[in-house]
């Protein structure tokens, strides 16, 4: 089966909630991003002030930001007063891999057993955009449609205790999605899982699965720890 395609910040600390949510989850996502991309790097200090600046909001929303990503490992409170973005220890990469070893796998399985029409036109879609990313050879693109894809086989199990789990590690999902020095092996594997969950047959999805989590455990850690 071949896939085929079918208001201006607030900077008042007194801003309403709903607002201040939005402007938390603006800096949230654009350090976040600056972290996965390498823009900022391990041991990088962070001062609450100059990130205000940048974001034109007020010191509120970044502190709200910078709290949310020490609770996703991104950052590291080393005193009081200093913020520095974490270095990823082999230990922290093999517990991610550990996790998705563990949900991926019941994920790619339960959509094989759950997934409608819409929903593999969308994952056809998807894998198409990861493709055209993947001949791009940019990573930052790359690692955001491989993260699509990945989180619509989630929402296709309709599992919502997995949904919220794996949604509480997209970022730093992301982040091991960059750590790939050759992405088109990576795009045959989706390839090849999106064909098993199209067939219903998710003894060989989960196979699948299996294998491409193990697969790029080996890659991501020789890229980040072999000297």
């Amino acid at each position: 089966m071949e896939p085929r395609a079918t208001g201006t910040p607030e900077t008042d600390s007194t801003a309403p909630v709903n607002g201040g949510g939005w402007l938390r989850d603006q800096v949230c996502e654009g350090l976040r991003d600056r972290i996965i991309t390498g823009r900022l790097k391990p041991g990088d200090r962070l001062v609450e002030r100059d990130v205000a600046e940048d974001f034109g909001v007020s010191r509120v929303p970044v502190r709200e930001a910078i709290r949310i990503l020490i609770g996703e490992g991104f950052l590291q409170a080393v005193s009081q007063r200093r913020i520095v973005v974490r270095e990823m220890t082999r230990q922290d990469v093999e517990n991610l891999f550990d996790m998705r070893e563990a949900l991926e796998v019941l994920a790619v399985r339960r959509a094989s057993e759950r997934r409608t029409a819409a929903e593999l036109d969308t994952l056809a879609r998807l894998l198409v955009e990861a493709r055209a990313a993947t001949d791009t050879g940019r990573p930052e693109q790359l690692s955001r449609a491989n993260t699509a894809f990945h989180a619509h086989i989630v929402r296709i199990s309709r599992n919502e205790l997995l949904t919220t789990t794996l949604e509480s590690l997209e970022g730093r999902l992301r982040w091991l999605f960059q750590q790939v020095d050759d992405p088109g092996p990576l795009w045959e594997e989706h390839r090849l899982l999106y064909e098993a969950i199209g067939a219903g047959d998710a003894d060989a999805a989960a196979d699948l699965a299996l294998r491409h989590v193990r697969h790029y455990r080996e890659v991501a850690l020789r890229l980040l720890f072999t000297e």
